[in-house]
């Protein structure tokens, strides 16, 4: 077997050209291959971390779908609010370890803003327990500070003490500005490739201060100053939603099933991790289309090699002649073509894996900084390996065709082929 395979890297040294465009055809198909399958299978785990060891997201009564988009993705809008009370009393059960109340409704200049407290950068984690950590500043203490996200900071170009002038409701236009009470940036968050980077992090209290005299989003009574809202009281009425983690996981059912039925207002507790594979599910049928399109990629590969084997077997019927009048078999005529094809594929995954770790080195920061996706530059796992080896395989099988049109040439061919 040895010898067979050296003779068939000397047949493809002397037809380099054609090996050559071959191997990139096949490198090319496993690019592609394994590069979606990466790209699927890391596109999936950065969308699964995108809120870690939050045990439930508790909003008003909806699909949980609808409420995992608004409270973790800021998509979309809540169907009613939570009463300040409700939360106070759900967050004092005693299962509860830590609650996160969270407001939403404003913009600025195209991203969200969120009312929150200062729990919220104790307790929110992504990724793999990841929490929030600071690139500069810190959290707010006063009413009219503001916390953003990187992908503000860096689309808007803010800076510590950067003015941010926030708008009533999702448009950010001139007249519904509430240009009377600018906010003073006093914190920029590191990335996190999640849509905290987008946000606009201020307090409760400040939500309710910028919405003195906005009734039914309209601008219809006096806006008070800075200064004449310090001495009022700023306790946040109504939530759009807040998250718990609790002190133990078994408790997570129970309290599920209470907040479910609770008497005082209808609302809905979900579990962020099986809302998150419920969404995923849902976006199934690109996931397949992705990979029908790249197993079609390296079926067109595979028979791109097939045609250059056949076609330079009509020139090679005079060197397959001269292999049998030195006392070369049919076997080892057929034997010869098949271990050119395994070494042609063989070649073309290597290639195609060098080259998908080089194009991921480079996409990395790229995906991290655009698309919030943490490419991985870790080993083939073992479905990668097992789709290279069903493309080795496969090629193998290939040049099983070619292989045995040179095995009934080689019988009846002589020293007198025409060329």
């Amino acid at each position: 077997m040895t010898t067979m395979l050296k003779l068939a890297w000397q047949s493809l040294t002397n037809r380099k050209t054609t090996a050559i465009l071959t191997i990139v055809t096949v490198a090319i198909s496993v690019l592609l291959l394994l590069g979606v399958e990466r790209i699927r299978t890391q596109t999936k785990e950065s969308f699964a971390n995108t809120i870690s060891n939050t045990d439930l997201i508790v909003g008003a009564r909806s699909g949980q779908i609808n409420l995992l988009l608004y409270s973790v993705f800021r998509i979309g809008n809540a169907t009613n609010n939570i009463d300040w009370q409700s939360y106070q009393a759900i967050s004092k059960n005693p299962a509860v370890k830590w609650a996160i109340p969270i407001s939403l409704g404003d913009s600025h200049q195209g991203f969200r803003v969120m009312g929150t407290n200062q729990d919220y950068f104790r307790f929110y984690q992504y990724g793999k327990k990841q929490p929030l950590t600071f690139k500069q500043g810190n959290e707010f203490t006063q009413t009219f500070e503001a916390v953003v996200g990187a992908d503000v900071a860096k689309t808007l170009g803010y800076e510590l003490g950067s003015e941010v002038i926030i708008a009533h409701g999702i448009s950010d236009q001139s007249f519904n500005r509430h240009k009377n009470l600018p906010f003073n940036i006093v914190g920029i968050l590191n990335p996190t490739g999640t849509p905290v980077d987008k946000t606009v992090h201020v307090s409760l209290e400040a939500i309710e201060a910028i919405h003195v005299g906005w009734e039914s989003g309209a601008h219809l009574g006096a806006s008070p100053s800075q200064e004449q809202l310090s001495q009022q009281s700023l306790a946040p009425k109504q939530i759009t939603a807040f998250m718990l983690g609790l002190k133990s996981k078994i408790q997570t059912f129970a309290l599920q099933r209470q907040i479910n039925t609770y008497p005082n207002e209808p609302l809905s507790a979900i579990m962020p991790g099986i809302a998150l594979h419920e969404l995923w599910s849902m976006m199934s049928i690109a996931e397949q289309a992705l990979l029908a399109v790249s197993a079609f990629v390296v079926i067109a590969g595979l028979l791109g090699m097939l045609s250059s084997l056949l076609t330079s077997l009509q020139e090679r019927r005079r060197e397959m002649a001269i292999l049998r009048a030195m006392g070369a078999q049919p076997k080892h005529i057929f034997s010869l073509l098949i271990s050119e094809a395994f070494v042609l594929t063989a070649l073309g995954i290597t290639l195609g894996v060098i080259a998908l770790y080089l194009l991921l080195a480079i996409i990395k920061p790229i995906s991290h900084s655009y698309f919030g996706i943490n490419i991985e530059l870790t080993l083939l796992t073992s479905y990668e390996l097992t789709l290279t080896a069903v493309v080795l395989a496969a090629g193998t099988l290939i040049g099983f065709i070619p292989a045995f049109r040179a095995y009934r040439h080689s019988l009846s061919d002589g020293m007198t082929i025409r060329i």
